[in-house]
């Protein structure tokens, strides 16, 4: 807003904003930065939205995107398309996982359970110890950590439990992965970087994208299973809206396989 909107319409009053107004604010920026045209177009949008319904303006909302600017602007999607993370082929991940055991630092351990439970890089750098329960083998990530914004359950096979048994814990330090520095958590970048040294053309994220070719290609579990166990939402809101269970044991079940082809429980 800042660096793109203030200049062009920051003298303006609210009430006046108007399409060509928004229009002179995104063209400069929609081509040549789409990430940041689009979040433009987003903030736009609610600060107008905002103003609507405090009473500072009236009418249509001139930043909104259906059926309004994209008929005058071109879709994000279409000027960037998607880039899909490099994923290691999941024939490789046993190997991968023997590498990993067999190198003694917290990057290492990060990375052999944030594969075992297909969990994003934030999640598994963010865990802290109030989150797991060892001995009902399971994992809680609260809503204010997830991408969903929606608590998740992560059932941990007994490979995963094992990983959690042997670090070492900090006192004073809640988090499970530790930093370098004393009180400090483990950074997202350092498991790239151990990833990197072993498999350079694949990334972290891109792991959960060798769990889930395995689960569909290797398995009988259910799509919506798998799904799950990915943290995807999957249906419409009616469908969601019924679905209430998160499928906890079945997840167990295949978090269980998915384990045993790892290559069973590290020592």
């Amino acid at each position: 807003m800042r660096d793109y909107a203030f200049p062009i319409i920051g003298g303006m009053e609210i009430r006046a904003v108007d399409t060509p107004a928004v229009l002179r604010v995104l063209e400069p920026v929609w081509l040549e930065k789409p990430s940041v045209g689009n979040m433009l177009r987003l903030r736009l949008e609610a600060i107008l939205k905002w103003a609507k319904s405090a009473g500072y303006r009236e009418g249509e909302n001139p930043a909104r995107w259906k059926e309004h600017l994209d008929n005058l602007l071109p879709s994000h999607v279409k000027i960037a398309p998607q880039v899909h993370h490099p994923a290691l082929e999941y024939q490789d991940v046993p190997k991968l996982m023997a590498e990993l055991a067999a190198v003694p630092t917290v990057p290492a351990q990060a990375l052999r359970f944030l594969t075992l439970t297909a969990a994003r890089v934030g999640e598994v750098t963010g865990a802290t110890w109030d989150e797991i329960d060892l001995e009902a083998k399971v994992w809680v990530i609260p809503a204010s950590r997830m991408k969903a914004n929606r608590e998740l359950r992560i059932p941990l096979s007994d490979a995963a439990v094992a990983i959690l048994e042997g670090i070492y814990k900090e006192s004073g330090n809640a988090h499970v992965f530790l930093g370098a520095r004393t009180g400090s958590r483990l950074s997202d970048s350092m498991l790239l970087l151990t990833l990197k040294k072993l498999r350079p053309s694949t990334t972290v994220h891109g792991l959960r994208s060798s769990f889930r070719d395995w689960a569909g290609n290797e398995t009988i579990f259910q799509r919506e299973t798998i799904e799950a166990a990915l943290a995807h939402i999957i249906g419409d809101k009616a469908e969601q809206a019924y679905r209430r269970s998160d499928a906890l044991e079945k997840r167990r079940a295949l978090m269980e396989s998915w384990a045993m082809f790892c290559g069973g429980t590290p020592s």
